[in-house]
């Protein structure tokens, strides 16, 4: 892990107004709505109890409650602490996870077990992976890996970055 990688993603681009996760897969074209539905669903039920899904930064996302996590976010403490965002874009589906962003080996483990499920090369920056294609979404494996970290995993990640 490294203490470097833990700033504020840049989720400016295509932000949503939207206030609810539903409203915000309504709004998207056909073939988007359904590989939306289809990674809420998977990551619904594949995160680890504790996350709550929420609206954040204009994307879906999941987050680790005050309730849970009382200090909230560095960057902006009145938020809770984010954890995974997914997102339409404009030439992409992108999945922001802060799990792969700050933990190497669980970065590792996600580069090859892509390599294994999809033919094609992995299209990813520090924490976010694009999906320029709907028919190539490793669905099953977004579920693997949103299963991978618990809220106080996470935390304490998080935590030992900041040397709190």
């Amino acid at each position: 892990m490294h203490a470097h990688k833990l700033v504020r993603p840049n989720f400016q681009r295509m932000k949503s107004t939207v206030q609810t996760p539903e409203d915000y897969i309504a709004g998207l074209p056909p073939d988007r709505q359904a590989a939306i539905h289809q990674l809420r669903g998977v990551i619904n039920a594949s995160l680890p109890a504790g996350f709550e899904e929420r609206m954040s930064y204009g994307m879906l996302g999941w987050v680790v409650p005050h309730s849970l996590y009382p200090a909230g976010y560095h960057c902006s403490p009145e938020l809770p602490l984010p954890f995974l965002n997914l997102a339409s874009q404009k030439n992409f589906i992108a999945l922001y996870h802060m799990g792969i962003y700050a933990d190497d080996k669980l970065l590792a483990w996600f580069q090859e077990a892509y390599a294994q499920a999809i033919p094609t090369k992995l299209d990813m920056g520090k924490s976010c992976i694009r999906f320029k294609r709907m028919d190539r979404i490793p669905f099953d494996l977004i579920g693997e890996l949103a299963s991978k970290m618990s809220p106080s995993d996470w935390v304490g990640m998080y935590e030992k970055s900041f040397g709190r």
